[in-house]
This record gives C-alpha cells, structure tokens and sequence, in this order.
C-alpha cells in the first residue's frame, strides 16, 4: 500500500495514535499504561506509523499530548466534574485505563463507522465508569447542538474533550464547534491545537500521508482565536516543552528549541507552536 492510500480517511489517523499508546506502554518509564492500544492500532495503524516516522518523528508529539490530556482529565474529575464528552473520540480509551469514579458519565462521540469499528473491538473491555458511545458527526451543527442538550441533561460540571479533532476542522467548523461547547453545563473544555507555523512542517505529509485527512485549521493567532469567541484559559502548555519536560526528546535540534525562546501562545508569529490548553467560559446560553 502507497504512503498516499495508507491514510483514506481521518479516521485511520486513530490506528496510528494508538501505536504510540502501546509503544509508550512497553516502556519501564511508561507515562501511562493502555493495554488495549495495541489491539486497536492493529497492522494498519503499524504501518501508518512506520511511514510516518520517515517523514516526521511524532512518537513525542503525540505521546506527550496523551499524557497532558491525562492529567486535565484526572485534575477535572478530581475537582468536581460528572460528565466526560470526548468528542472526536477515535480509538482513546481513558474510560478503560485510567481510575476513574464508577459513576462518571463518559461519553464518546464520533463518526457511526469508527464507533461500530471501536464497538467491536473492545466488547470484551470492562469500562471503569459509566461509558456511552454516539455516532455523531461533529461539524453537523444542529445534530451536535442536539446531541450536547441530551448528553448534558442533568449535568452540572461537564467537561469536553477534544484530542486531535480541532486541527482536521475548516474555520467555519471550529468556530461553530467554539460556540457550540458554550453550554451552561460544560465548564471546561481540554483541546490540543496547532498554528499556521507548523503548517510548513506539515506540507510534505499532507501531500503524501495526510493527503485525505489534512491539517486544515491551523490558526495563526493560536490561543487567541478561541479567547475571541468567549472563552478563557485556565492552563496552556507547548507539547514541546512538555516533552522535554517529561524526557521525551531525543533529537539534540528539538531540545535546543524546547530549551530556548518560546512564543506566546496567544501571538506565534512564524514559530511552529502545537499545545495542549484547558478553557473555561461564562457565557450562558438561552436554549
């Protein structure tokens, strides 16, 4: 299979995140333990992977951005949150791998066929909380606004999650998606995003790897596009300096740039800044 036919569709970028879950879990310093990824990458997700590496390494990148959606999720849920909606949800499977309270709310949303695929593919998995999947399409404004007032019935503290979604959506879509999350029930919303600087290291992969699934939104005032619809940042953090932080890097050039200048999240500029950021709002919609 050509690098171009390897990725047919957004959803086969899922296969390749879990790779990376189930190569960090073999690790003896292993950021998190997920013994289902392995089955869920299955031989195509290996195979994007490898591909992958000879283009970009990302074994980082996305192993880091793993690992702080992690922590957002636990410190969430430590502090009070009832409802989990993890939008986009691919194969992630947080629900069956980290500690969580039995009665937690989970659920997932994403496309009918990548949640039939999930469906059977872990019916064998006990969930650790009370773990509900949706097909949803997410850029369908109405069936997301309809979907968010049945799944929030009740809640009062709901966070969202969405991991690797944003950067796949056209604007139009992620400020549709912005101003939807704004439900009184949702305090917080997790989101990893990437800005217009990275879109010159991703040229040759949307060309060839990603060329049916490419990055499309890539903000160039970073951070300060989602403060500019009404919300507001509780945490921000580079992936590239986490990486660093969590021992992640190995290439000397990628050191060197976590170690040095960082630019701010809310004015990039040309700098190829991805982070992981936590959001919360106070705007309180009439439904």
């Amino acid at each position: 299979m050509t690098e171009q036919h390897l990725v047919d569709h957004v959803s086969d970028t899922a296969r390749w995140v879990a790779v990376h879950r189930a190569t960090e879990t073999e690790r003896p310093d292993a950021l998190f333990a997920d013994p289902y990824a392995a089955r869920l990458a299955g031989p195509r997700g290996r195979e994007i992977a490898a591909h992958a590496a000879e283009s970009i390494a990302d074994d980082w990148f996305l192993v880091t951005r793993t690992k702080l959606v992690d922590d957002q999720v636990t410190a969430a849920v430590a502090t009070g949150s009832d409802v989990v909606l993890n939008l986009g949800a691919g194969l992630d499977t947080r629900p069956y791998r980290m500690s969580l309270p039995a009665d937690l709310r989970w659920i997932e949303a994403d496309l009918p066929g990548m949640i039939a695929e999930k469906n059977a593919l872990l019916a064998d998995a006990e969930p650790r909380c009370r773990l509900q999947r949706i097909g949803l399409d997410v850029t369908d404004t109405d069936a997301l606004t309809t979907f968010l007032d049945a799944a929030l019935d009740n809640a009062s503290r709901a966070l969202v999650v969405t991991e690797g979604l944003v950067m796949y959506l056209t604007e139009t879509d992620a400020v549709e998606l912005t101003r939807a999350l704004q439900h009184p029930a949702v305090t917080h919303w997790c989101l990893d995003f990437s800005t217009a600087g990275v879109a010159a290291l991703m040229a040759d992969r949307n060309r060839g790897l990603l060329r049916h699934a490419p990055w499309t939104f890539l903000p160039e005032t970073g951070l300060a596009f989602f403060e500019n619809l009404g919300w507001t940042t509780e945490y921000v953090e580079s992936l590239l300096t986490a990486a660093a932080r969590l021992d992640r890097l190995s290439a000397p050039e990628l050191l060197a740039a976590a170690t040095g200048p960082q630019p701010d999240p809310r004015a990039p500029g040309h700098w190829p800044f991805s982070a992981v950021a936590l959001l919360t709002h106070s705007i309180r919609q009439q439904r």
